[in-house]
């Protein structure tokens, strides 16, 4: 997905890692050299809550005057609500943290058990290109510590004179009646108890549905080989399957609607530590006949459906980034590949026994109506080729692309992602959902900001999902979900690529803050739609300019003047108001 120039990884299934999957880690020293004081105050520990949208380094230094011993947050019945926390203290202390419910009048309470509470720990970082873009980073690049990583462990050990962020992340049931419910936070060093802070959660009427009813079009590509190898397990086994589960129920969990499926081997030239592998075995036989092997393929999209992965099976690519086509010889027994470019009798005779045979077998298995042949940012003239192709196997195929807007080719795109900087009319948007199109938009390393960069400002993750709502677009794609650099838990740095861009989650099945604060983007979303729906109903034309102007402002052009978390935090009280 990346515009600059790739790089093939030669790679082992299995590698040594630098740290376990599971259990505590270490992490890295910081290459910036800090002599931080909490304050004049003599203070031995600080005990508060912050706003989410800040990243605090970890020798920055902590004003008490600031101190938040309490914290109010709105939800909606159904919703994920986010705050943070941070501590610091004079010596080393290990930290704790409890919560317990308080009943309201009415008798009810949130159940602690909806309640999560993780440290942030820190991982390595770089940052943007001497242009203010996430491409062509160089190794000696300045790198620091930020924190990204939410650790959800009982307790950790806090080193002296450094901040420690806590995430904490409460599920309202939808089943919860409205009104204020009290939380309390137990903060103790061992068995010495150290603070007490508390939460008040004011829940209004209103419900967000599940996250398998929105309508949000999340698209972030999975890679199952990069957990085989982070887990040291083979590809496809039963362990394998296993290990993957909390990863993509995770996911599913945001509203993930598509299904990564690579159907040729390394459709992205080696741009990731962990190749993607075809799940379909290629196997040309002596007399020149083709055999597809779809076992493996089979297994992932059952897979992924059983988890509620139901929308769209994207299956990557006709138009590889080296126009390398891999398959098993039989006359050989070897693997081997040709190169071949569309519109060339070679790609011709290669892909129109497969396409023939991919589509007999979707048909079988009742899964035609929501295969896409899938490609990633590829040449018009390319597009135009292999679209001709595919269609002339079986006009009904479903073609997917992720790439600049082609008036020329966007009619034949039944799901298509454009470039952040492309506009598309108003007219092709609502001609394309009348048909049942997927429109979406994507960030990838061009863009500086916004972006889910491991340094970027959290609010930008949430105000993406603002923009697509801005712009009518159906949702937002991201082209890595868990592509993984060799030590990913501590240090986020990868090829030429600002940090974080191949990935959002970590390996553990640790979740980030960029990718909390992207559900809460969803959620607004949803939010939004139901706000509308609602108000059209109603035929309150006042509420339905209000939401508009809330929307308006959701411009990149604009987040050169005013931070994203301004933007957002003054959207969802507006929101909430309506």
């Amino acid at each position: 997905m990346n515009f600059s120039l790739s790089i093939c990884f030669c790679f082992l299934v299995a590698v040594a890692r630098a740290q376990p999957v599971s259990g505590t880690f270490r992490e890295l020293m910081d290459s910036v050299s800090r002599s931080p004081k909490v304050s004049d105050s003599g203070e031995e520990i600080y005990v508060g809550f912050v706003s989410s949208n800040i990243r605090f380094e970890k020798g920055t230094p902590l004003p008490t005057a600031d101190r938040q011993l309490s914290w109010q947050v709105t939800s909606w019945r159904g919703e994920k609500v986010h705050g943070q926390l941070v501590l610091w203290t004079q010596r080393l202390m290990n930290m704790n943290i409890q919560v317990k419910a308080e009943k309201n009048q009415s008798g009810n309470q949130i159940d602690p058990h909806h309640v999560k509470v993780g440290f942030v720990r820190y991982v390595m970082a770089d940052g943007l290109n001497g242009s203010g873009g996430g491409c062509g980073i160089e190794a000696h690049h300045d790198s620091s510590l930020v924190a990204d990583v939410i650790d959800h462990v009982s307790s950790l050990d806090v080193e002296p004179e450094t901040v420690q962020p806590v995430w904490l992340s409460i599920d309202v049931p939808p089943s919860l009646q409205p009104g204020e419910y009290k939380l309390v936070l137990s903060v103790s060093d061992k068995f010495t108890m150290l603070q007490e802070l508390s939460i008040t959660v004011k829940v209004l009427n209103s419900i967000l549905p599940r996250s398998s009813e929105w309508t949000y079009h999340l698209d972030l590509w999975q890679n199952p080989y990069a957990i085989a190898r982070e887990h040291n397990v083979r590809p496809w086994s039963k362990e394998h399957l296993r290990i993957m589960r909390p990863y993509m129920q995770r996911l599913s969990a945001a509203g993930q609607k598509a299904i990564t499926a690579s159907i040729i081997h390394d459709p992205w030239n080696g741009q990731t530590q962990d190749i993607y592998q075809s799940m379909i075995r290629w196997i040309r036989k002596k007399d020149g006949t083709w055999i597809y092997d779809y076992a493996i393929f089979d297994q992932w999209v059952s897979y992924m459906r059983a988890l509620g992965i139901t929308k769209v099976i994207n299956c990557y690519s006709l138009i590889p980034w080296n126009h390398r086509f891999y398959y098993f010889d039989e006359a050989t027994g070897a693997d081997v590949f040709i190169q071949a470019k569309p519109g060339t009798a070679a790609y011709e005779a290669h892909w129109r026994p497969m396409l023939t045979n991919f589509a007999n077998h979707l048909k079988k298995k009742k899964w035609f109506g929501f295969t896409a042949i899938a490609m990633d940012e590829r040449p018009l003239g390319d597009m135009q080729k292999a679209i001709e192709l595919i269609k002339s196997v079986d006009p009904d195929f479903k073609i997917s692309l992720a790439g600049n807007f082609h008036p020329e080719i966007e009619g034949f795109l039944f799901d298509y992602s454009v470039a952040s900087n492309q506009d598309i009319d108003s007219a092709t948007f609502s001609r394309r959902k009348k048909l049942g199109y997927t429109t979406t938009y994507y960030t990838c390393c061009t863009e500086g900001s916004p972006n889910t960069f491991t340094f970027s400002p959290p609010a930008e993750s949430a105000w993406l999902a603002w923009y697509s709502a801005n712009k009518k677009f159906d949702g937002y794609l991201r082209w890595a979900y868990n592509c993984w650099p060799l030590r990913a838990l501590t240090d986020s740095r990868f090829s030429t690529w600002s940090s974080g861009d191949t990935f959002l989650v970590y390996p553990g099945n640790r979740t980030s803050v960029r990718f909390e604060r992207m559900i809460e983007g969803i959620q607004d979303v949803e939010k939004i739609k139901i706000l509308r729906d609602k108000f059209t109903r109603e035929n309150r034309i006042d509420k339905l300019d209000a939401l508009d102007s809330i929307l308006k402002t959701f411009e990149i052009e604009t987040l050169k003047t005013i931070p994203a978390s301004a933007m957002v935090d003054q959207a969802r009280q507006s929101l909430n108001d309506l």
